[in-house]
């Protein structure tokens, strides 16, 4: 008997609805070789739903959401030196809705995987020395708490202007990520590089000691501390040392960017964020590109290895979810590329092009 994924798309501005349909198609001839049927509620959010609804996210499109076992979502936002969505108050610009919705949702462990595939080496900006070794990290940054849902404030003090923000985590929220980040690495290389400021934060302090004690509960896996300062520079220099990254949302937000741009392109990188269960949000890291958007030339693979990361942590369907990233592979090997990976000697397709070819090669 067929299994049902009950799944909430949220295509979202700019090229997001171009690249949640292909990452559809590909899921649906997914679904006919492993015996599986996406059921599909797109809800909006974003400028999407600022223009529809007045607000980046309403109450009915956050109950649909929770409704479902998981979220795919495309990107939301968009140029912000020309459109009229960054002129409202920042609670009603697009990217409260992304907030919003984590924040709704509980989606409290965000895993940005950063692989270098052999084939789009020569993209990858460091030297071929470093490069030739290849790399596949994932960083767990902790998305809940921290400096971005702290308490802030701005005063006048005699005078001068002063912020306030609140850096803030209990060690509840700290185990919980740690948690997550172990099984992971169980699943992978079995390392974890926990990332901090211990030498200057108390956060920090109190994140290596409850790390610790997670630890104690995995003793096949190998963890060390990293600064993240030292960490930043070892991203650039040696990066293929790292398997998990575990850190703080304000230094994953940092580190997940930087691990992104040395594998050649952000367009090949995907995103998950999960809750204390199966559930789990699918997302590109890339933006929503508002200025190619229509034009069928963006790279839908970032969102397509989102669905695969979907069927795998959220359905448990290990064989369809390597099946999506093998005919990734295989579509790259025979050197079909978009745009922004594209090489001389390759053949240049577009957004649904690119879709096609990797339902095609799903075995």
């Amino acid at each position: 008997m067929e299994k049902s994924l009950k799944i909430t798309c949220i295509p979202g501005d700019g090229i997001g609805p171009e690249i949640v349909a292909e990452a559809k198609k590909v899921l649906n001839r997914t679904g006919e070789i492993y015996e599986f049927i996406p059921v599909y509620t797109d809800i909006l959010m974003g400028g999407a739903s600022i223009d529809a609804c007045g607000v980046p996210l309403t109450q009915e499109a956050i109950e649909t959401a929770k409704s479902a076992d998981a979220v795919l979502m495309g990107s939301i936002g968009g140029d912000t030196t020309k459109s009229p969505w960054y002129k409202l108050p920042p609670n009603l610009r697009p990217e409260a809705g992304l907030l919003a919705i984590r924040k709704a949702l509980n989606l409290f462990a965000n895993l940005r995987p950063a692989l270098l595939y052999s084939e789009l080496a020569g993209a990858c900006p460091l030297k071929e020395e470093i490069s030739s070794r290849g790399f596949d990290i994932m960083i767990m940054r902790e998305l809940t708490g921290g400096l971005y849902f702290g308490e802030r404030r701005t005063v006048e003090e005699n005078g001068v202007r002063k912020a306030i923000d609140t850096l803030t985590y209990d060690e509840n929220e700290i185990r919980r990520i740690a948690v997550k980040g172990f099984d992971i690495a169980r699943k992978r290389k079995k390392k974890v590089t926990s990332v901090d400021k211990a030498n200057v934060l108390d956060s920090s302090r109190l994140w290596r000691a409850v790390v610790e004690e997670v630890a104690k509960d995995y003793p096949d896996v190998t963890l060390e501390h990293m600064l993240v300062d030292n960490c930043a520079m070892q991203l650039v220099k040696d990066p293929a040392q790292f398997d998990v990254v575990l850190t703080e949302n304000m230094f994953g937000d940092i580190l997940s960017d930087e691990a992104s741009m040395i594998t050649g392109s952000i367009g090949m990188l995907a995103s998950a964020s999960l809750n204390d269960t199966k559930f789990g949000l699918y997302e590109p890291s890339h933006g929503s590109a508002p200025d190619i958007a229509g034009m069928d030339i963006a790279n839908p693979i970032a969102t397509i290895l989102s669905a695969a990361m979907m069927l795998r942590f959220s359905f448990d369907l290990d064989g369809a979810a390597d099946a999506i990233e093998e005919a990734v592979k295989a579509v790259l090997k025979d050197g079909f590329r978009t745009g922004d990976i594209y090489s001389q000697g390759c053949e240049k397709v577009g957004c649904s092009r690119m879709g096609d070819l990797i339902a095609e090669r799903i075995r």
